[in-house]
């Protein structure tokens, strides 16, 4: 098993908000594959909402349209941010783990 500090940071929270870890060697394991897909959806939608993004900011939008624009954004950026502090977290354990990095 994992230490505590070589917890992966999921890309979804619990009901509460509060962050879900997950605690394995398997990196091949379900919960790791549902987690990758789930951030490649998350980075995907991310992307999509980028380009609407940029396709509203270049014509004439409604005020209402924008407010959800901008809601979608912030969902998104808190989704991609996730992604990048677990990717990062582990990217750090492994330079720790291996001298090469």
């Amino acid at each position: 098993m994992t230490t505590s500090n070589e917890l992966r940071l999921l890309p979804w929270t619990g009901p509460d908000g509060k962050p879900c870890f997950l605690s394995t060697d398997d990196s091949g394991g379900y919960m790791s594959r549902l987690a990758d897909n789930i951030e490649s959806v998350q980075l995907g939608t991310a992307t999509a909402l980028l380009d609407q993004a940029i396709d509203m900011l270049a014509t004439d939008t409604a005020p209402d349209d924008m407010r959800l624009l901008a809601k979608n954004l912030t969902g998104a950026l808190r989704d991609t941010l996730r992604v990048a502090t677990s990717r990062g977290h582990r990217l750090d354990s492994r330079c720790t783990d291996h001298s090469s990095c």
